[in-house]
């Protein structure tokens, strides 16, 4: 009996110390994990300022989501780990929702960054992946954005060659969509997934209140470098993804409307948005421009300056393009509105 007992007893003792060390080792692990990460961290910090201290050019690229996406499921630790915001953080914010349109084709890390920085409970988000996309790449983004219940992909997407007219329908399939949406919101974003924020949600908002209702379209009329974009009948090459140019001259825009050049990234009141899915002209304007090159960089602003349309209060004024160019979507600091 005595025999048994001691036996039974060094087995209790041996698994209790086996059972000890093994959490200490998991545990030391973790520590040394996080005190090589964040040496791995101030060792980029102390290369970052050194070339800052010596004027040269420092940009560190690194992933700070600590539980990754890509192949899982969306899980509860993911919004936590990675700090999503899942309320509101004002009453100003979540009395002006905003629209976001982001058109995706590649680099699904870079779009998890802008869609992070970017997102809020209050906002809707439409995703557009271009259909030449990969499977792998698509259910990647879709399993990413089953997490929100205010983000959903497009209900068609278009094979996006650049400067083609499938990139401007990309955004008006998505301004459809978000039309449809119960968020009743104020201004819609238009993105591309290598996007990213120079301002904070409040200040984006902020700047937006001060437009008064005012689209942010800058453009100009044609300088000569642009003339034949619109002159000259063009035709996207799916396969090849270019647009080519042809000597075929094209008819005069349709009702003798002016073709302003402007920026292809915008954001647009509510109602200009209906103004440009349902007013006659607009969609006439669209039709015109299928084969033009690059029409997004025509189309807002031009249609933003008709003088008679019902959202004439809503236009700006000519802004200089070497200010704004793609940034102002983020609201570039020397971006105003008169």
């Amino acid at each position: 009996m005595s025999l048994y007992f001691h036996l039974f007893f060094f087995v209790v003792t041996l698994g209790v110390v086996l059972l000890f060390l093994c959490n200490f080792s998991q545990f030391n692990g973790q520590n040394n994990l996080h005190r090589l990460q964040f040496s791995h961290d101030a060792s980029l910090l102390q290369i970052a300022c050194d070339n800052l201290a010596k004027r040269k050019n420092s940009f560190i690229w690194v992933n700070y989501f600590t539980t990754p996406l890509k192949r899982m499921e969306c899980m509860k630790e993911y919004l936590i780990h990675n700090h999503y915001i899942t309320a509101p953080l004002s009453d100003e914010e979540a009395g002006f929702p905003l629209a976001y349109i982001i058109v995706l084709h590649k680099e699904f890390d870079t779009f998890e960054r802008l869609f992070r920085a970017i997102y809020m409970p209050q906002n809707i988000y439409c995703i557009h992946v271009d259909e030449k996309s990969s499977a792998d790449y698509l259910q990647a983004v879709d399993n990413f954005i089953n997490c929100f219940p205010n983000a959903f992909l497009a209900s068609k997407m278009e094979p996006v060659v650049y400067a083609g007219i499938s990139r401007l329908q990309a955004d008006l399939n998505c301004m459809k969509d978000l039309l449809k949406s119960e968020v009743q919101w104020k201004y819609v974003i238009n993105t591309c997934g290598q996007d990213f924020p120079l301002k904070t949600n409040k200040e984006i908002v902020r700047h937006l209140k001060k437009c008064n209702g005012k689209n942010i379209t800058p453009g100009v009329l044609p300088p000569d470098h642009a003339v034949p974009r619109t002159k000259y009948v063009h035709r996207e090459d799916i396969v090849h993804s270019h647009v080519l140019r042809t000597n075929i001259v094209k008819p005069p825009p349709p009702h003798n409307i002016t073709i302003y050049f402007g920026s292809a990234y915008v954001a647009l009141t509510r109602e200009f948005t209906k103004f440009i899915l349902e007013d006659q002209r607009a969609l006439d304007l669209l039709k015109w421009s299928k084969d033009t090159y690059s029409p997004d960089e025509h189309y807002w602003v031009t249609l933003n300056r008709i003088p008679d349309n019902n959202t004439y209060k809503h236009r700006v004024k000519v802004f200089n393009m070497g200010v704004v160019q793609v940034i102002q979507v983020w609201i570039h600091p020397g971006l105003s509105i008169n």
